[in-house]
């Protein structure tokens, strides 16, 4: 999957300092991109649920990058999974690059994310400029990245 450029990233976290350190970092790389925080998996689902029923929906709302945490109370990312499957419309999920980002070093994690079609990569937190760069350069197109 290519998408055509980063408009959006949703970030999906129970830990407030990460999701804060993360939405700064981003928008230190001054990239056009709004960045929707979530603190568990079904307050994730319920917006995207939200947003595939909207009308006339713009282009900017479109989530194209979610990264996901394993690791949650209420839903951790497996079930958040398995909910997006079922419950979010194919025609939103298919441009919706997910990322698993976790300090998760579970072996059995990572194989799984690795099998699951629907997730692109498995990252170890911190996200890193590198890590970030990476995922951008892999999935997006992105002038404004250099």
């Amino acid at each position: 999957m290519k998408v055509p450029s980063l408009k959006s990233i949703i970030l999906v976290d129970d830990d407030e300092i990460s999701n804060l350190f993360n939405k700064i970092f981003i928008g230190k790389l001054n990239l056009d991109v709004k960045v929707d925080i979530f603190l568990n998996g079904q307050e994730a689902l319920d917006y995207l649920d939200h947003l595939a029923h909207v009308e006339n929906k713009r282009a900017k709302e479109q989530p194209c990058l979610l990264l996901l945490d394993i690791k949650m109370p209420k839903m951790d990312g497996w079930k958040f999974m398995t909910l997006y499957l079922e419950k979010i419309d194919a025609t939103l999920r298919e441009n919706i690059v997910v990322v698993m980002l976790t300090t998760s070093e579970d072996e059995g994690d990572m194989i799984k994310a690795m099998q699951n079609p629907h997730i692109q990569e498995f990252i170890q937190k911190p996200l890193s400029e590198k890590k970030f760069r990476h995922l951008i350069k892999k999935f997006f197109t992105q002038k404004e990245l250099k």
